[in-house]
């Protein structure tokens, strides 16, 4: 351990809070996270649920300075890795990593300093930890705790699933009285088994967290042409801040990211398809420069460690809550204000059940992902308040947030009963007729009294049913089809390509025996909850803004960002290692005019106090 940067100089009454205070620069521990450390600092064992930006970090950190010996976290991506060491390193902690990017000599190096007891914290890749040579150096040396970080990973149900992880229970096998911990940001009930059973946690105490991110702003509309409605989100006070743009297929990857370098946002792209290099070439400039937009399926984002990103935009639906609860969570990780916007249709349901229908899973892994889609659409198409319903998913129980589209702007609901009716005996007149199902556009066109080829071909002009919605626009029936799919009245079957087919629960009210309340569509409520278009911003102010700055500190926080950036490329590390966006932004609240005054901020420990006070007090005197 560094002496000089950690130890304190008299005994303290609570070693973990003195850590966190001197290393970090934080006053406190947040939520469950003083009882966690003080679990594990104690010698016991934990399986921590805790939403990305909620601290699990320090919850392996903190304890790994108070115990004797060496924490030693497993990390599934070498890019957090990197990014955790580098960010210890300039809090003053001896931090290291062993995974394929070292040297022979490199890793060498970082196996005599972990034998000789000289490392506070070794971060190791799973299938490196698994090597005989990696053992051995475990046995040699004095560890102080294990950290299994991206604990689902172990899941075979899950779609970070990672094989090696399967053979992590050796650590209780070959160090049972070392201390573990198990961390993950989302986890059903189902994965919480696999992780108990497959990492032999059997006796672990379980911490469950609050899965809720007050600063992230939900926000789900209707497709109309969706790269249209990104750019509407992005040119206001978002253009020149950091996000992820998350597209269902590489090549809609590709062309967004080329239509939003067409407006003048740094935008890339990552997809599997694309060269190693050049994904870690984006990947790196995502982490190390401000205000680069990654465009990118969901092969990108698990770990990533960047704090600073203010939106996660979905183009597509995600398959599954927690997948998009996992993808929305990498906004807003400091704490400042992020959103977290999806643009939904009816055609993401029909190819997220093509796409579980196809695989080659067994039938009882597609009935629960079934299962999790249905759950995703109901939240996608939810006329209440998007966070308790959210919550209540992961099993917890709250109130309206007051921050997301349906609290900002409630939704109008109409009386759709004879609307729902006139859909559903359309849909059953049409099997009926054909012996099978057909697809959105083709029961939609037959209710409006469409007289297109393929209407005409089938004799469903013949219908009883056709014409009797000519009086509902397009938009709307599409509206009361996906709420109706939501609720479980029709289903989209995967035989023939999206078609739809009644439900048991569709009877009553095809029969006229229960009422059908369902929300308005409308493409301005989406313009209205988050303020319409605005005017042109200067980029290098919109972060400052979109994070509640007036217009005095946000000039001061557009210069620190600027030193923040020059400090950053010539410690070779990403922006946010030196201080993150909630620590310059409230430096630039407090205009601090010297040492002292900075030393009360938090994110402001001791190391960097001394390395970095005079030069930002420097650069803040030039605001």
């Amino acid at each position: 351990m560094n002496e000089t940067a950690v130890r304190p100089a008299s005994e303290a009454a609570d070693p973990a809070l003195d850590a966190l205070r001197r290393v970090w620069g934080y006053p406190a521990f947040r939520g469950l996270q003083h009882e966690i450390v003080s679990h594990i600092a104690g010698g016991g064992d934990a399986l921590v649920l805790m939403p990305t930006g909620a601290g699990k970090s320090l919850c392996y950190q903190v304890p790994s300075l108070v115990r004797e010996g060496t924490g030693v976290v497993v990390s599934p991506l070498i890019a957090l890795m990197q990014d955790q060491v580098d960010a210890l390193r300039e809090n003053g902690v001896r931090a290291e990593y062993l995974n394929s990017t070292l040297s022979a000599e490199d890793a060498r190096r970082v196996e005599r300093a972990m034998r000789a007891g000289e490392l506070d914290l070794l971060y190791v890749a799973p299938e490196r930890l698994l090597t005989d040579r990696c053992l051995e150096l475990l046995d040699g040396s004095r560890i102080a705790l294990f950290a299994i970080d991206e604990a689902h990973c172990v899941s075979q149900w899950g779609h970070d699933f990672r094989p090696e992880y399967l053979g992590l229970s050796v650590l209780h096998e070959r160090f049972p009285s070392v201390p573990r911990i198990a961390l993950t940001a989302t986890a059903d009930p189902q994965t919480r088994r696999e992780i108990r059973e497959r990492l032999a946690l059997d006796d672990a105490r379980e911490f469950v967290s609050s899965f809720d991110r007050p600063n992230i702003r939900y926000t789900i509309v209707e497709k109309d042409e969706p790269r249209r409605q990104l750019l509407g989100l992005l040119n206001g006070e978002l253009r020149g801040a950091a996000g992820i743009v998350y597209c269902a297929t590489r090549k809609r990857v590709e062309e967004t990211a080329t239509a939003l370098r067409a407006q003048g946002f740094d935008a890339l792209p990552y997809h599997a398809g694309l060269p190693v290099e050049e994904r870690a070439a984006n990947q790196s400039r995502f982490l190390r420069e401000d205000g680069v937009v990654m465009v990118a399926t969901i092969a990108f984002g698990m770990g990533i460690d960047k704090p600073d990103v203010r939106f996660v935009a979905h183009l597509d639906m995600p398959k599954s809550v927690e997948g998009y609860y996992q993808e929305t969570g990498r906004a807003g990780r400091d704490g400042l204000p992020s959103q977290a916007w999806m643009a939904y249709g009816l055609q993401d349901v029909v190819n997220n059940r093509r796409l579980i229908d196809e695989s080659e899973a067994g039938d009882e892994h597609k009935r629960v992902s079934r299962a999790k889609l249905d759950a995703m659409v109901a939240l996608a198409e939810a006329d209440g308040c998007r966070r308790v319903l959210l919550l209540r998913y992961f099993g917890e129980a709250s109130g309206p947030c007051g921050n997301c589209d349906n609290c900002l702007t409630p939704p109008e609901r109409w009386d759709a009963t004879e609307a729902a009716r006139k859909l559903l005996s359309c849909i059953y007149r049409i099997r009926q007729a054909s012996g099978f199902g057909f697809g959105a556009h083709h029961v939609i066109g037959v209710l409006r009294g469409e007289r297109e080829d393929k209407i005409l071909e089938r004799g469903h002009d013949r219908l009883s049913t056709f014409g009797i919605g000519a009086d509902i626009d397009a938009r709307t029936w599409h509206a009361v089809l996906r709420q109706l799919v939501a609720r479980g009245l029709v289903e989209v079957a995967h035989e023939r390509y999206g078609a739809l087919e009644l439900t048991e629960t569709a009877v009553p009210v095809l029969k006229g025996r229960q009422q059908v309340m369902l929300a308005k569509a409308s493409l301005a409520r989406a313009e209205r909850v988050k303020g319409g278009r605005s005017r042109t911003r200067t980029p290098g102010a919109d972060p400052a803004l979109a994070i509640g700055l007036d217009e005095d500190s946000a000039g001061r926080f557009a210069k620190l960002r600027v030193w923040r950036l020059d400090t950053a490329k010539s410690h070779g590390v990403p922006p946010y290692v030196i201080f993150h966006d909630a620590t310059l932004a409230e430096i630039a609240r407090r205009a601090p005019t010297g040492l002292d005054d900075l030393r009360g901020i938090p994110g402001v420990g001791a190391t960097k106090l001394v390395r970095y006070g005079a030069a930002l007090l420097e650069a803040l005197s030039a605001a």
